[in-house]
């Protein structure tokens, strides 16, 4: 039998940590020259610190966090990065196959666990340290302000990390919207509806990335919108920090022409999704505004997605009588309704017309578009009747 090989040592205790090499020279540097640090390490302070390292590399996320616990915010941060930095996987554009690799999301989980329980002033630093080591706001600068679609692999890369790393991990919608809010509060308007596009719209199915003309040359489903109608109804019903109902309201209004005009059929789907309060507001905001001749376009298409997803057709006149109420006189709710009947006169039209000349797709799409139009339109006056009976027998 072959005798065991006595593979015991000693550690000897060192006032100082021991340089084996020159990468730990500034975690060194750290300690050495601040006392209270190093006593914050209990025990392992009489590790030279290459041990240490090792050791804290077969940690879990959690018992890694309780290990530098008392370290200041920076320096767990600049200790993070330098293990993070050696996978390359967890880089920005570290991996060749992004789609298919999971380094992100587990940085993403990574992140989670860290940074639990932290205030937010914390948080913002932990975000403007990743920006920092990332280059992530020059990246973002990049895609939002040239021509959608023109840095394509970029825009995957911005909206993966955004994703993966920063977004997706959070138990709290409330953290979620924290994130959010971090990301597009820097930009203007233009920009931050620019953002919630690269970052949460329809992508191709065979290279993930972003799809610009999807909103633009037909209808879409709801698969391509949810992302985005849960992103606005993150920031909207989480009460996130530093936006108010107007400013989400005026999000949406830019987001409807990323990166051109979208069809008001994908535009009253988004509002759908997104939910009744924010469905009125919107709506709301036209009337207050003078848009009456829009927002009667609006409810017809509306009423069109409603006929086409089945949803009760009663939700979309009961929207539109609340949205009665927000005009100021009975000739003005007078005014709208007439408009509501002509826009609905008017859309029949616009979709009947290449039906006669004689335009037909090879899905013959046009043609079911006005199939489900003319039977939403007798839903929907179907719905307004049975209204006006209930309210005249009360």
């Amino acid at each position: 039998m072959a005798s065991r090989v006595n593979t015991t040592f000693t550690l000897i205790p060192s006032s100082k940590c021991r340089r084996l090499n020159h990468q730990s020279s500034d975690f060194c540097n750290t300690l050495d020259s601040d006392p209270q640090l190093l006593s914050t390490l209990g025990n392992f302070k009489v590790l030279p610190l290459e041990i240490l390292h090792i050791i804290l590399r077969y940690l879990s996320g959690l018992l890694f966090k309780r290990c530098t616990l008392l370290l200041p915010t920076k320096e767990r941060l600049k200790y993070i990065q330098k293990i993070l930095s050696e996978v390359p996987c967890f880089k920005f554009s570290g991996c060749s196959a992004p789609l298919q690799c999971l380094g992100l999301s587990c940085y993403g989980m990574f992140l989670q666990t860290l940074t639990a329980g932290w205030d937010e002033l914390e948080c913002h630093r932990v975000y403007n340290f990743l920006c920092e080591q990332t280059n992530l706001s020059r990246k973002m600068q990049t895609v939002v302000c040239n021509k959608p679609g023109s840095a394509r692999k970029l825009e995957l890369r911005v909206r993966l990390f955004c994703r993966n790393v920063l977004l997706d991990h959070w138990t709290h919608r409330s953290d979620s919207a924290f994130w959010l809010t971090r990301i597009l509060k820097p930009w203007p308007m233009v920009n931050q509806a620019r953002l919630l596009y690269i970052i949460f719209g329809p992508t191709s199915p065979h290279d993930g990335q972003v799809i610009w003309q999807e909103m633009i040359e037909g209808p879409t489903d709801e698969s391509s919108l949810k992302g985005l109608a849960n992103a606005i109804k993150l920031l909207y019903d989480t009460g996130a920090k530093g936006w108010t109902a107007d400013d989400v309201i005026s999000l949406v209004d830019e987001l409807s022409v990323v990166p051109r005009e979208w069809l008001l059929e994908n535009n009253a789907r988004l509002l759908i999704l997104s939910g009744n309060n924010i469905c009125f507001t919107f709506m709301a905001s036209k009337a207050v505004n003078g848009r009456a001749i829009e927002l009667a376009r609006l409810i017809v298409f509306l009423a069109l997605v409603c006929e086409k997803e089945l949803y009760c057709m009663d939700w979309t006149v009961r929207m539109m009588q609340k949205v009665c109420k927000v005009f100021n006189t009975a000739t003005e709710r007078k005014s709208f309704l007439q408009s509501v009947a002509n826009a609905f006169a008017c859309v029949t039209m616009e979709m009947l017309q290449p039906v006669m000349s004689g335009e037909r797709d090879d899905d013959d799409r046009g043609f079911l578009n006005l199939f489900h139009l003319l039977h939403a339109q007798a839903n929907f006056h179907k719905e307004v009747l049975y209204l006006t009976m209930n309210a005249v027998s009360s």
